[in-house]
């Protein structure tokens, strides 16, 4: 069984230091982090909350992607596909259910259709000139609708493999967007060809 939040908020103390700091994770000492560690320190453990505060959305009469559910560059009867703007790396795209669904509540048809639909828009990412490889994620803290993050790694960024991926993006210089444009529209294309759907002009999430 796992431990309960007293026990966990304690276990995780008997690494910390006098401020609660814990020492910096291992990752911070591989070739690909974007931080040196001299000079870092990793912030405070805060005590624990409960009950944890309600994610975006977990009412559907007030979920954003609900109301955006007929928005997309790609979409079928279920599904949508949007890019987000702004960021560095060189394509982000996001995959919703159109219906209000988070992970662990899919029916068994629609999550195998979704592990399906990943690989193929995992593909077609891949097969974007100059791009090595889709970083897929779902994470689900913030949002309560089901959301699945497309990243597009470029070629040639070796800094930029495996998890510290999105941290650099958030540090990169804003891409391209017509170029962002293009790719997504090659994507969509494929996805229309390979698995079926329809493409749309209107598929981004507006700026944060």
């Amino acid at each position: 069984m796992a431990l309960r939040p007293d026990e966990f908020y304690a276990h995780a103390r008997t690494a910390a230091d006098g401020e609660r700091r814990l020492p910096l994770a291992r990752m911070t000492g591989w070739d690909v982090s974007p931080f040196e560690p001299d000079g870092l320190r990793v912030a405070p453990m805060r005590p624990r909350v409960l009950p944890e505060p309600a994610r975006h959305g977990e009412d559907p009469a007030d979920c954003a992607a609900c109301r955006d559910r007929d928005e997309g560059v790609w979409l079928d009867d279920r599904r949508r596909l949007t890019r987000i703007p702004g960021v560095g790396v060189p394509l982000v795209l996001m995959l919703y259910p159109r219906d209000h669904y988070d992970l662990a509540d899919l029916p068994d048809e629609l999550a195998a259709e979704l592990g399906v639909l990943t690989t193929h828009i995992a593909r077609h990412v891949q097969a974007l000139p100059h791009i090595s490889r889709a970083h897929v994620y779902r994470i689900g803290d913030g949002g309560a609708h089901l959301h699945i993050w497309f990243f597009a790694r470029p070629e040639g960024q070796a800094q930029l493999y495996g998890s510290w991926m999105p941290v650099w993006d958030d540090l990169l210089p804003e891409y391209p967007a017509d170029v962002a444009e293009e790719d997504t529209a090659i994507v969509a294309d494929a996805l229309v060809t390979s698995y079926g759907g329809r493409r749309s002009a209107d598929g981004e999430l507006p700026s944060a």
